[in-house]
C-alpha cells in the first residue's frame, strides 16, 4: 500500500480510530485521502459501525458515492443506520435502481417507503419495477436503465441512439435489438455497430440472443452471463419482450453471495452478509448457536447406537478402538460427495432428473473407496491384531464408504427436488447420519464375524 503514508492497512485503521477519538478529523481527512478506492472498501469492512459513518461524512460526495457502490450490501445497510436522514436520501438518489434493490433488501422494510418518496418519479418507477419482481429472481437484480435498437434501423441510426441514451445507461457494451413488440430478436457488441457499414441494418450485424427470463433463479441466470463469458444478458418478461439487462457486474455479485452462503451453511453456520471484523461477537454467536443445538440433538442417535450395542463393546473391547476410524472416514466420504455434487448442480453439470445416474456412480466410488480404504485398514489389523478383526474392519470400511458416497451425493439432489438450498443439507448434517448409520453396520458385521 505505497499510497497510503502508513506501513499497511492494520496501522492505518489503528490511526484513523486514534484520530477519531481525539477529535482530530483533519487529520483524519489527511489520512485517508491518499488511500484508494480498493482500500478503502477494506477499511471500511473494518472499522466498527460508529468510526464509519463519521468517516464516510468526511469524504468528497463522489468519493463517498463511488465507495458506497462498493461495499457489500451488509455494510451499506449499516452504514445506511448511523447517517442522517438526509444523508440517505443523497446516497438513495445517486444508487442506480438495480443497486437501490440490493440495498432495500438489506433494510427494514418500514424505511422502504421512506427512501422511495424522496426519489423523481421517473427512478421510483424504475426501482419499483425491480422491487415488484420475486426477491430470489434475477428480475430482482436486473438493470431496467439500457439502451435497445430496433432491428429495422440503420446502424447509423442506432450508434445516434446509444449516443443520445449515454447518460441513461448502466450499460452500452452489449445492445439488445427488438422487433415492432418489444421482443428480443437478437444482439449486438457496441464493437460491432461502430465497425459496421453506417447504412447497413442492424439485423444484418446483430447475432442470435441468449436471454433469462425475469422469474428465473438469480443464480442460475448469473451462471449463464459469466458461463458464456457475456457482458449482459437480456432479461424478458414471459412473452419474451425486454424488462431488463442482467450485466457482468452484478452476476459476479450474485455468485459471490451465493457460494458465500453455500459455503457457510455446508459448514454449520449461517451465513454473515458482511466482512467478519464489520460482525458483531453477538451476530457470529447467532448464525452459529441454532445449528450447533441442531446438531447436538443429532448427535445423540450415535450416542443411542453405542447403548444399543454397549453388550457386544463388553465382550469384545478392541472393537472400541476403531470407532472414530470408521466414523471419521464415513463422514469424510459423505462430505466430498456433497460437496461434489453440490458444486455441480450449482454449475449445471447435473440436474434433478440425474438423480439415478448420481446414485449409481457415487456408489460405484464409494465401493471402489471402500475396497482399497478397506483392504489396507483390514490387512494392518489382522496382523496387528486379529484376522477376524481384520475382516470386521475391511467390511466396514467396505460398507460405510459405500453407504456415506450414495447417501452424500443425493442428498443435495433431493434437496433440489424439494426446492431447498442444497447446502442446507450441510455436511454436519451428513456427517452425523453417516456415524450414527456407520455404527449400526459396524457392530452388525462385528457381531456376525465374532459370533457376539
Amino acid at each position: 500500500m505505497n499510497s497510503i503514508p502508513f506501513a499497511d492497512l492494520d496501522e492505518l485503521l489503528h490511526a484513523i480510530q486514534d484520530r477519531i477519538d481525539d477529535g482530530d478529523l483533519a487529520a483524519v481527512v489527511e489520512a485517508v485521502a491518499p488511500a484508494t478506492a480498493e482500500q478503502m472498501t477494506a477499511l471500511f469492512e473494518r472499522l466498527p459501525l460508529t468510526q464509519r459513518a463519521v468517516v464516510y461524512r468526511l469524504l468528497p460526495k463522489e468519493r463517498a458515492i463511488d465507495l458506497f457502490e462498493r461495499l457489500s450490501p451488509g455494510i451499506q445497510s449499516d452504514l445506511i443506520r448511523g447517517l442522517q436522514d438526509s444523508e440517505v436520501a443523497a446516497i438513495f438518489i445517486d444508487l442506480d435502481p438495480d443497486d437501490r434493490v440490493w440495498l432495500l433488501d438489506e433494510l427494514p422494510a418500514a424505511i422502504a417507503p421512506r427512501l422511495l418518496q424522496g426519489l423523481s418519479e421517473k427512478e421510483r418507477q424504475l426501482t419499483a419495477g425491480v422491487l415488484g419482481y420475486p426477491k430470489d429472481s434475477v428480475g430482482r437484480r436486473m438493470t431496467p436503465e439500457y439502451v435497445s435498437i430496433r432491428a429495422a434501423s440503420r446502424v447509423a441510426e442506432a450508434l445516434r441512439r446509444v449516443q443520445d441514451r449515454l447518460d441513461e445507461a448502466e450499460t452500452v457494451y452489449t445492445l439488445p435489438v427488438l422487433d415492432g413488440g418489444r421482443v428480443v430478436v437478437g444482439v449486438v457488441s457496441l464493437r460491432d455497430l461502430l465497425r459496421a457499414d453506417p447504412d447497413a441494418i442492424v439485423t444484418d450485424v446483430m447475432r442470435p440472443a441468449q436471454v433469462v427470463t425475469a422469474y428465473r433463479d438469480a443464480e442460475e441466470a448469473a451462471r449463464v452471463c459469466t458461463g458464456m463469458r457475456l457482458l449482459a444478458v437480456p432479461v424478458v418478461d414471459k412473452e419474451a419482450r425486454l424488462v431488463g439487462m442482467l450485466t457482468i457486474d452484478d452476476a459476479v455479485k450474485i455468485l459471490e453471495l451465493e457460494e458465500t452462503e453455500d459455503a457457510a451453511r455446508q459448514g454449520g453456520v449461517e451465513p454473515l452478509r458482511r466482512p467478519y471484523f464489520a460482525t458483531p461477537v453477538r451476530s457470529l454467536v447467532a448464525s452459529r448457536i441454532v445449528w450447533l443445538l441442531v446438531l447436538a440433538v443429532g448427535a445423540t442417535l450415535t450416542v443411542q447406537v453405542l447403548s444399543v450395542f454397549e453388550a457386544t463393546l463388553e465382550q469384545v473391547t478392541v472393537l472400541a478402538l476403531f470407532v472414530p476410524l470408521l466414523i471419521g472416514t464415513g463422514g469424510n466420504t459423505g462430505n466430498q460427495a456433497a460437496t461434489t455434487v453440490t458444486r455441480a448442480l450449482a454449475l449445471g453439470d447435473v440436474r434433478p432428473r440425474d438423480l439415478g445416474r448420481v446414485l449409481a456412480r457415487e456408489l460405484g466410488v464409494g465401493i471402489a473407496l471402500g475396497s482399497l480404504l478397506g483392504l489396507l485398514g483390514g490387512g494392518i489389523t489382522a496382523v496387528v491384531y486379529d484376522p477376524r478383526i481384520g475382516s470386521v474392519i475391511g467390511l466396514t470400511l467396505l460398507a460405510v464408504c459405500s453407504m456415506a458416497a450414495t447417501i452424500g451425493g443425493i442428498m443435495p439432489m433431493i434437496a433440489r427436488v424439494l426446492r431447498v438450498d442444497p447446502a442446507v443439507f450441510s455436511n454436519p448434517f451428513i456427517t452425523t447420519f453417516v456415524d450414527a448409520s456407520g455404527l449400526v453396520i459396524y457392530f452388525l458385521i462385528a457381531k456376525a464375524i465374532l459370533q457376539i
